[in-house]
């Protein structure tokens, strides 16, 4: 018989919560019942800020039905099918190979296909990460595994606690911080792509946010002549990685 305090991706249940935590389980989210104080809720509290998984207060509503009638006790976490990659560490590593660094960063990027389809296109162009915020992303599911046709398995993905954390430290060694953005940039064919590159890519409705564009090194933008507003942001990362193997292929 199965364990009933696990799912294929759902571990609930105060102690088992606690356990995973503890013992270092890859971990998307943590769920706590609303409501929820005392001593629990304050380990929680410090161990999901110590092991950098973000932690949410929802209704008792959601966690029964994603339990559905198991005992949930008011606590669940959402396991990751792949392990996070420690950024500081993938960067150290990239001069020993002699290889210019090449990473996408996602800001708000919550759509789990289009989640998917981006790490597809980046794993066969060759970038070395996929940077993704502690919170405010898509989750990493058999979804998003799925649409990447197992890219995800393959190429690291790196969580940090902002973007905005993420950009100060790939500034730190000297990466160019590239903006998608329709105003105020450069077309990307104009950009040295050859020269180690991080590429942020918005959200489908609101784009990339205003702090990040203004900690970019230079906005960028894919050519168009259509009367439609602006590629789906999984073409754009096409492209632009395209770009980049073109670039570093001459």
């Amino acid at each position: 018989m199965s364990d009933p305090t696990t799912s294929s991706n759902l571990i609930f249940g105060r102690h088992p919560v606690v356990e995973a935590i503890e013992g270092g389980q890859t971990i998307e989210k943590v769920l706590l019942q609303q409501g929820t104080r005392g001593e629990l809720e304050k380990t929680l509290r410090h161990l999901c800020k110590a092991k950098g998984i973000p932690l949410q207060y929802v209704p008792k509503e959601k966690l029964d039905y994603l339990v559905k009638g198991g005992n949930h006790q008011g606590l669940a976490a959402l396991i990751t099918p792949i392990p996070y990659q420690d950024l500081d560490q993938l960067l150290a590593s990239l001069p020993a190979k002699g290889e210019s660094a090449l990473l996408i960063l996602l800001d708000g990027v919550t759509d789990v296909r289009n989640f998917g389809a981006i790490a597809r296109s980046a794993e066969i162009c060759g970038a070395h990460a996929l940077v993704i915020p502690q919170q405010g992303g898509a989750a990493i599911n058999a979804d998003a595994i799925k649409t990447s046709a197992g890219a995800l398995t393959r190429i690291p993905v790196c969580r940090e606690s902002s973007i905005l954390t993420a950009i100060d430290l790939i500034k730190s060694y000297d990466i160019q911080i590239l903006a998608s953005s329709l105003e105020n940039s450069q077309l990307i064919y104009e950009i040295d792509l050859k020269k180690p590159t991080a590429i942020i890519l918005g959200s489908e409705g609101k784009g990339i946010q205003p702090p990040l564009l203004r900690a970019a090194d230079q906005r960028i933008r894919i050519p168009q002549v259509g009367e439609t507003e602006s590629f789906n942001v999984s073409v754009a990362a096409g492209i632009m990685l395209y770009e980049a193997v073109r670039q570093r292929s001459l």
